[in-house]
């Protein structure tokens, strides 16, 4: 990125962290090393408004509003994980059924051919060698035949093999499916529960910034600037971006410019695109478009992704937040990112430093 670009860029993330709420799910200190954060927990009850809020007030909504979310996005990354693996599990038990049916088919050829085996031994009264000798009219022609009929005997115990083969790969696809389809329906239980927890905790933030009046909205917005603002300064302040120079890989480029392009679109907790994304739907399907699929949730792309050390960070990588993973944006440059924020926000350019980084992985490293 040139020098005017990373200034304009730089420039614009100090103007959105003045006017605008970076801070999603979180806009606590973020140091320029790898260090987990307490996440939060919204397991207090919601304050009590009164008729005129303070800023201590409104400090304790903000609060509880940030731990509702962050326990909306870890269940958004539960319900992720729960659609994935059913994806690959259903895809898994149409595999198996292909199988169980091409068995099925190999089995009912094989036993034509046993019961055609089983008839022409029939034909020959099944007498031994000896007999059909003493009963045969031309030894010639019965040495021939014998040498047949044990050609015909190692076919046959080969034909044999061949079914207990078959009936055993049968009986281990089924045995297969059925586990798959247990875990199917264990993931679809998983993925309700999380659903409802997802509803419950947006419900509540939503019914909690209900209570407050447009001036308090606007008051409570204007602090959230603020501590991100605050938080972004004092992670800048460490000389990080000094360290922080690696250009983009041609992947990570293709990426940024698909991340860019989905701002201001809506936040929609399991969305992967087109018309609105969650944090991590929006990473994976920049990846994806830039040809390196990666894992759908944050929580996996932090276990799976090789890391990196935030200092090496270059455009494209990925900056994992919270202690527990559940958040995920894409660093662009000069101390920004880009990231699909939380509900009711829409994908926005924000300071890399406004919440607690975990750590940074590469997918094309």
């Amino acid at each position: 990125m040139g020098t005017g670009k990373r200034g304009l860029l730089a420039a614009a993330v100090t103007v959105v962290c003045a006017v605008t709420v970076l801070g999603a799910p979180g806009v606590a200190f973020a140091s320029p090393r790898p260090t987990p954060e307490p996440a939060p927990s919204a397991s207090s009850a919601a304050p009590a408004l009164p008729s005129t809020a303070t800023t201590k007030d409104l400090e304790a909504v903000r609060t509880q509003l940030e731990a509702l979310y962050h326990d909306a996005a870890v269940a958004t990354d539960a319900y992720n994980a729960a659609e994935e693996a059913a994806q690959k599990q259903s895809a898994e038990i149409v595999e198996l059924a292909k199988k169980i049916v091409a068995g099925r088919q190999k089995l009912d050829e094989l036993k034509d051919r046993a019961g055609a085996a089983a008839r022409a031994q029939y034909r020959t009264g099944g007498l031994p060698d000896e007999a059909q000798l003493m009963l045969s009219d031309d030894p010639s022609e019965f040495l021939d035949g014998a040498g047949r009929v044990r050609q015909g005997q190692r076919a046959t115990k080969g034909l044999i093999g061949q079914l207990t083969q078959v009936q055993q790969d049968l009986e281990q696809y089924s045995k297969d499916a059925s586990v798959q389809w247990q875990k199917l329906e264990a993931g679809r239980k998983a993925k309700a529960a999380a659903q409802k927890k997802i509803e419950k905790q947006i419900s509540a933030a939503e019914k909690l910034e209900s209570r407050l009046e447009k001036k308090e909205k606007e008051r409570l917005e204007q602090l959230e600037a603020q501590i991100a603002q605050k938080a972004q300064t004092a992670w800048l302040d460490t000389g990080i971006l000094k360290e922080i120079d690696s250009a983009a890989s041609a992947q990570g480029k293709a990426a940024v410019q698909f991340a860019t392009a989905q701002m201001g679109k809506p936040y929609v907790w399991g969305a992967e695109g087109p018309d609105s994304f969650d944090c991590s739907g929006l990473t994976s399907e920049a990846w994806k478009s830039a040809g390196r699929p990666i894992p759908r949730t944050s929580q996996e792309q932090w276990k799976q992704l090789p890391h990196v050390a935030v200092q090496d960070m270059r455009p494209g990588d990925l900056i994992i937040y919270f202690s527990d993973a559940s958040h995920v944006a894409m660093y662009v440059g000069d101390g920004a990112i880009i990231h699909a924020p939380r509900p009711g926000r829409t994908v926005t350019l924000a300071g890399a430093g406004t919440m607690p980084i975990l750590g940074v992985v590469r997918p094309d490293a």
